[in-house]
């Protein structure tokens, strides 16, 4: 069997959806299927081996020049080809670009108009290429992207999936005269689609009512990591670096205010008024334009003084291995609504219990993992009575990161997810 997935790179930063598309695709390899991770936009930024090809499509230069100007996209390719290069690409996002769907919403438009709009030259690349590549199955891993689906249907006779994981956080993004259209123009393409894939029930039950999508159409499959790149080890953290060795309560995952990394702050700072011996540590790629919201983040915990940090965003998995590591708690308390949470189950692997808000994909993650305790979502008293407790409570610490690490390694490895893709494209 031959899969093809088409992955939307994450314009230099590090994307948990295309991080879980090269996960996915070292899974599929490694049970002996043939893969080709191809992507679109940019090239991905992954900690863990690159498994993607060379090739870009829909290279995100030539399709903001294409969008922008009409005179661009008449050019002949042979003119325009060189700017898709990812060679190029790199060098042109390296201190990262826009993905803000404020910004982005006519040109999300212009994509989903398909070879009817400006990157119609474009679709028309990728079909024929899908054409002579053959793969047994093409996924796409955003909705976003259906724009060329209809163009590939003439070429390529294959089954086409598409990966939900996020879809409807950029969509919500978009300008209120546009977001209607987007969304109307994703359940317009919808049918064209063999069957639809996501990683939580919640998400599936969620998507079928956003993208009036039968429920039975969305197929699950597990939420994985390559739990042989974590530490593993319970009861390992270094518990800080100060002689009375503080409980350190991490939060790892993008600088954001969706992620919520000001409730964790703001958590921190009642308890401390109480005070309670602790730390906290935060990392994770900060984008450009939240540089600001950093700030503010920072302001706010300077009643915490040295005992909060930011410590950046790790460019290795190592790096990235060695900071959950020293975590005695992890707590990431987003405020959307999250369709996946790798980053609970990398905490898990490297032996440290998770706080979560009771939302999203969040509950199932506990539930099949024993790895962490919920609490109400946005109620800041409760996020601190949960962090207290187990400040005080190093057994349950320790019971919680025991069963966390072993069931991440039973549910959610990279086995489990390449067996349950195989058993979907084998159904009739």
């Amino acid at each position: 069997m031959h899969i093809a997935i088409l992955t939307a790179g994450g314009a230099g930063m590090f994307c948990g959806s295309c991080m879980h598309d090269n996960t996915w695709a070292k899974a599929l390899q490694e049970a002996g299927v043939e893969v080709s991770l191809i992507p679109a936009y940019t090239p991905i930024r992954t900690d863990e081996e690159d498994l993607s090809s060379g090739r870009v499509f829909f290279g995100g230069i030539n399709t903001y020049l294409n969008h922008q100007s009409q005179w661009w996209s008449k050019l002949p390719r042979w003119t325009t080809r060189w700017l898709d290069h990812p060679t190029i690409i790199r060098w042109a996002t390296r201190y990262g670009v826009s993905n803000n769907a404020q910004e982005l919403g006519e040109m999300t438009l212009a994509m989903l108009a398909g070879e009817d709009g400006p990157q119609g030259t474009a679709g028309e690349e990728l079909a024929k290429y899908l054409e002579v590549l053959k793969p047994d199955v093409l996924f796409f891993t955003n909705a976003l992207l259906a724009g060329v689906l209809p163009q590939i249907r003439k070429h390529y006779q294959g089954r086409v999936y598409c990966t939900l994981q996020g879809d409807d956080i950029f969509l919500e993004g978009l300008p209120a005269h546009l977001k209607p259209q987007a969304i109307s123009r994703i359940t317009e393409l919808a049918p064209l689609f063999d069957g639809f894939v996501c990683h939580s029930e919640y998400y599936r039950q969620f998507m079928a009512g956003y993208l009036s999508i039968p429920t039975e159409r969305i197929h699950l499959l597990p939420l994985t990591i390559d739990g042989r790149k974590h530490a593993g080890q319970t009861g390992a953290s270094t518990s800080g670096t100060s002689p009375k060795k503080l409980t350190r309560i991490g939060y790892f995952a993008r600088i954001c205010p969706e992620k919520g990394l000001h409730q964790l702050v703001d958590a921190a700072v009642s308890l401390h008024e109480q005070r309670e011996e602790f730390e906290v540590v935060a990392a994770g790629y900060l984008p450009p334009h939240q540089q600001t919201y950093l700030k503010q983040v920072q302001t706010a915990a300077k009643p915490l003084g040295s005992r909060f940090q930011y410590l950046g965003s790790p460019d290795t998995h190592a790096e990235k291995v060695a900071i959950l590591s020293t975590f005695d708690v992890m707590c990431v308390p987003t405020e959307y609504r999250d369709p996946k949470g790798i980053f609970l189950l990398e905490a898990m692997a490297n032996g440290v219990p998770v706080v979560a808000p009771a939302h999203g994909a969040f509950p199932e993650i506990i539930a099949s993992t024993g790895g962490g305790v919920l609490y109400p979502p946005g109620d800041q008293a409760a996020l601190a009575a949960t962090l207290h407790n187990l400040i005080h409570d190093a057994a349950q610490r320790q019971a919680l990161a025991e069963t966390g690490r072993a069931n991440v390694g039973r549910h959610h490895d990279l086995g489990s997810l390449a067996k349950a893709t195989v058993e979907l494209l084998s159904r009739p």
